[in-house]
């Protein structure tokens, strides 16, 4: 197994370290994988940080998006362009997603010859890391999504999932590439058959920093899940 796990980050430097030394713990020895951390233009010391650790780790490497608009889902598809694997983990820099979580994912993407894997969270576990106001947003918006494009998995807007990278190559000309949800992105614009499995996973409380849902994010979404409508429309008359 050979693994891309992209990071895209924005001022998190009390989770880089921390993040990587989780991942090597647990996949040291068990596959090939190249870490890419991509720094959306950091004004902490993220930048600094991500370069000691590249110099030191030979399959770790730092993507700094300079002068560019700061956002979550170009900083992945740049990190994704930029992979040497055909396989590609996405997950998240503040320590939500758990590293453990990589080689069961793997397993599962092996053995039922996905074509995605995605961390489900549970929204009805009492110690979710997902705070009330988020997780009745998160609720909501998948309602909508359901209702309005079709139920495809139970969580997409999960931000941790594994996929073969030939299928963002294939869709990336359709995708919308803007905002927090690249998963969500990816899923319903691809126009062909696609095998997705669901692993649920403990998602765990913020080690640090800022939320990324913001009233902009919000309607970001809302925005794409309506031209994501439009679009089934058009196609379907």
């Amino acid at each position: 197994m050979y693994l891309s796990i992209i990071i895209p980050l924005y001022n998190e430097k009390k989770n880089i370290k921390k993040i990587f030394l989780k991942i090597h713990k647990n996949l040291l020895s068990k596959l090939n994988y190249e870490i890419i951390f991509v720094d959306d233009e950091s004004t902490d010391d993220s930048s600094k940080i991500l370069k000691k650790l590249s110099k030191k780790n030979k399959n770790v490497f730092h993507l700094h998006r300079i002068g560019k608009k700061r956002d979550l889902t170009q900083s992945c598809f740049d990190g994704i362009s930029k992979s040497k694997y055909k396989n590609i983990l996405i997950m998240d820099c503040d320590l939500q997603h758990d590293p453990k979580n990589i080689l069961s994912m793997i397993k599962t993407f092996q053995k039922e010859k996905a074509d995605f894997v995605v961390g489900v969270r549970n929204f009805d576990k009492k110690h979710s890391g997902l705070p009330y106001h988020r997780s009745i947003v998160s609720r909501l918006l998948i309602l909508i999504i359901n209702i309005f494009l079709g139920k495809k998995v139970n969580d997409p807007m999960s931000g941790f999932f594994l996929f073969k990278k030939k299928h963002f190559v294939k869709a990336k000309k359709n995708l919308f590439g803007r905002g927090y949800k690249i998963f969500f992105d990816l899923i319903y614009c691809i126009k062909y058959k696609i095998k997705i499995v669901e692993q649920e996973i403990t998602l765990f409380k913020r080690n640090s920093g800022e939320s990324k849902m913001s009233f902009t994010t919000l309607r970001l979404i809302i925005y794409q899940i309506i031209r994501l409508f439009i679009n089934r429309i058009i196609n379907f008359k």
